[in-house]
């Protein structure tokens, strides 16, 4: 069997057998065995880590691949659907992990770099868990990096095609939720009380003008209430509602600013109305910063791979828990294509979505080259 041949096998396994973040246990000893019987040396913790070494070059890079999958129901029809109902690889970490793993496969009977690649398998990005979680474990002290560097597949650009930016490349996301305790009642006597819904419903219009009046127009920033749920009936006015969502900023600032009149708007519709409320935030992913010099490496190296590369694109309004690792060590995300037709064009997190086995040799290609372009050539 030739290599993409084996590439599609593997990531079709990783399909059919998707597990949610931090629950990835057989996924885990996919990857580790993979590698181990590369003759990489492999660390299992929060994450799998691959150590790969050659020559006495003391640079080292580190490589990141996402492994959880979404809790979503697949709708596709090919044949290696996911096995496991309610759970899907609908982001196409699959073809992340099978796309690093190949490059492994490359670099380790290669051996033509002179450093270390250390190849970083993730868990929880879809919840911005699993990044921290494999630093608060110490990896980035276990393993020292000089660079990091991750991929994520693009639906509806073409196959392989190579985007980035130096700078900022993915907003943060920070979680919102509003409480409201009002006064329930009958839903023929409103007079009589202050119906929670009403006063949730006014919040959720005014929310909107903190990016429509009060940011930049260009500030790219997206205000998104997700929930509205209270303790109402048919005949019942809600006594409690309770708002969440989340909102994605592209700049610390701007984050703290949209905190700031979020708060002032939902204490002073609550005040306008006599209700009592209570608000709160939790940022859980922070702007994904690209470094300058290996925003240009990725470039470089697709081209070496014989790829397209655009090196300014515009800002993902995705977020990404990758940025955990581009505040500690600097690095670079990047974008690649995966494809303009059918379900490898269909929206990310999508039912019907999958990620497209042609881009699988294509992105091993890109690492490897990636690696031969930040680590020096062997001499011996």
């Amino acid at each position: 069997m030739d290599f993409a041949a084996r590439l599609t096998q593997l990531r079709h396994d990783l399909h059919r057998h998707p597990e949610l973040g931090l629950a990835e246990t057989r996924t885990k000893a996919v990857v580790a065995a993979h590698l181990r019987d590369l003759g990489i040396e492999v660390h299992e913790g929060a994450g799998v880590v691959g150590v790969l070494r050659a020559g006495s070059g003391n640079r080292a890079i580190g490589l990141r691949a996402d492994m959880d999958a979404l809790p979503i129901t697949e709708t596709t029809s090919h044949d290696h659907v996911s096995t496991t109902p309610g759970v899907m690889h609908a982001c196409g970490h699959d073809g992340h992990m099978t796309m690093l793993l190949g490059a492994a496969e490359e670099l380790a009977r290669a051996a033509d770099f002179d450093g270390t690649v250390v190849f970083l398998f993730q868990p929880a990005e879809e919840h911005g868990l699993g990044a921290r979680a494999m630093i608060d474990e110490g990896v980035l002290e276990r393993f020292p990096i000089d660079e990091v560097y991750a991929i994520h597949n693009l639906p509806g650009a073409p196959l392989g095609h190579v985007s980035t930016r130096p700078g900022l490349i993915c907003n943060s996301e920070t979680l919102f939720q509003i409480d409201i305790t009002g006064q329930g009642g009958h839903a023929s006597m409103p007079q009589a009380g202050v119906d929670a819904i009403t006063v949730g419903a006014e919040m959720v219009t005014a929310l909107q003008t903190v990016v429509a009046r009060k940011l930049a127009p260009a500030s790219g920033a997206v205000i998104s209430v997700t929930e509205f749920l209270t303790d109402g009936q048919r005949n019942v006015l809600p006594g409690h509602a309770t708002l969440k969502g989340d909102f994605r900023a592209r700049a610390p600032q701007d984050r703290a600013e949209i905190q700031r009149f979020m708060e002032q708007i939902a204490r002073g519709v609550a005040a306008a109305h006599g209700v009592r409320v209570a608000v709160d935030f939790d940022t859980q992913f922070v702007e994904t910063m690209n470094a300058p010099e290996p925003a240009q490496a990725v470039c470089r190296a697709a081209r070496a791979a014989g790829l397209e590369a655009e090196g300014n694109r515009e800002p993902m309004s995705f977020s990404e828990d990758f940025a955990h690792f581009t505040v500690a060590v600097p690095g670079c995300f990047l974008l690649m294509g995966n494809g303009t037709e059918g379900a490898h064009a269909q929206p990310l997190h999508a039912t019907d979505y999958d990620f497209n086995d042609a881009l699988l040799p294509i992105g091993a290609a890109f690492w490897a080259a990636l690696v031969r372009d930040r680590l020096p050539q062997r001499k011996d």
